[in-house]
């Protein structure tokens, strides 16, 4: 299937649509595909589109003048949109978009967003669900980067990947490599390594390449030292 209709059919916004609605938004979308470490969206940039990950993983994140990144959010997985906030607001992005991994992108322009915004009650409520989600995932972040061990940011950085309301097509287990979750989790691959380890002897999840699958959400959630 097309990467565009693929994303479109999971979406559960898709769902508030009317076939008009529906039909008008998907000629509408239009797809980018981005190499790994290569810049979506820029600091800065006027920001004219929702975005959608059909294939991939990227990461919001913020830069000092001395290079030193924050990331903003978790990586953010295929099924999801985001970006919703700046195009509210209709100012510039106030953080960089990064792929991790080659990634198939999806832009709905701010035309047709507005249209849906202005037509449909169900989609505004869809949007105030997830800016609410995503005010809270911001707000754990940075506990995570300020309070937690380096353990602790594995374990919180994996967990947030597993929100269904933000990301709903993520099941229980997560294509990542230990150097993608070093980049999200602000920490280096060998500590990720060991996070991982510890956390699989405690039966919270299990590792084979490029894949961590959660046995036990609650715990990985609950996880302290």
């Amino acid at each position: 299937m097309d990467p565009i209709e693929r994303l479109f059919s999971q979406s559960p916004w898709n769902q508030c649509l009317n076939p008009a609605q529906r039909h008008r938004v998907l000629t509408s979308l239009f797809a980018k595909h981005y190499a790994a470490g290569e810049v979506i969206c820029r600091k800065g940039d006027i920001s004219d589109v929702w975005i959608g990950i059909a294939e991939g993983l990227v990461q919001l994140s913020i830069e000092s003048k001395h290079g030193k990144q924050l990331s903003l959010a978790t990586g953010i997985p295929p099924g999801s949109w985001f970006g919703e906030g700046s195009l509210l607001k209709k100012e510039p992005r106030k953080y960089n978009v990064v792929a991790l991994r080659r990634s198939t992108i999806v832009f709905m322009p701010a035309e047709t967003f507005f249209e849906l915004l202005d037509e449909n009650f169900a989609f505004n409520r869809f949007l105030l669900i997830q800016i609410n989600e995503r005010l809270g995932q911001f707000i754990g972040n940075m506990e995570h980067d300020r309070l937690l061990s380096p353990e602790e940011k594995v374990a919180q950085s994996l967990a947030t990947m597993f929100n269904s309301l933000l990301y709903p097509n993520t099941d229980s287990k997560l294509s990542i490599t230990q150097e993608e979750l070093g980049n999200l989790a602000g920490i280096s691959r060998q500590r990720v390594n060991q996070a991982l380890h510890l956390l699989q002897g405690q039966g919270i999840l299990t590792v084979k390449y490029g894949e961590i699958s959660i046995l036990d959400m609650d715990a990985l959630r609950a996880f302290e030292q």
